[in-house]
């Protein structure tokens, strides 16, 4: 996946082959908030993200309301019971919690993709 990431914000990059522009939408934020940004050449690009997360970042400040996090680190799952039951004895047997132990394996995955 092409990314770019600035403050904190993680950007996944396209390219528009029809406009010939390269263009940016931050992941990880709710459906009511989306920031977009494009450029023509990746300092371009590079440029409007930082300008579009800055401009979001003074926007909430200037607002007095809390910018949404692209994460709270608070996770909520839902699995099958053989799927709970198979990480909980395998968290034990790592000799952690299932919460330690759950952090390390979508850190491991999600980190090396």
């Amino acid at each position: 996946m092409n990314t770019m990431t600035y403050r904190g914000f993680t950007a996944h990059i396209d390219y528009d082959d029809r406009d010939r522009l390269l263009i940016g939408h931050v992941l990880g934020l709710p459906d009511t908030v989306r920031i977009s940004f494009q450029g023509e050449t990746v300092a371009e690009l590079t440029d409007d993200f930082h300008n579009a997360v800055d401009f979001y970042l003074q926007e909430c400040a200037d607002s007095g309301r809390e910018p949404m996090k692209p994460a709270s680190g608070k996770l909520m799952l839902r699995v099958p019971p053989e799927v709970h039951g198979a990480a909980l004895v395998a968290a034990q047997a790592a000799g952690t919690s299932l919460n330690q132990w759950a952090a390390k394996v979508l850190a491991e995955a999600a980190l090396t993709r």
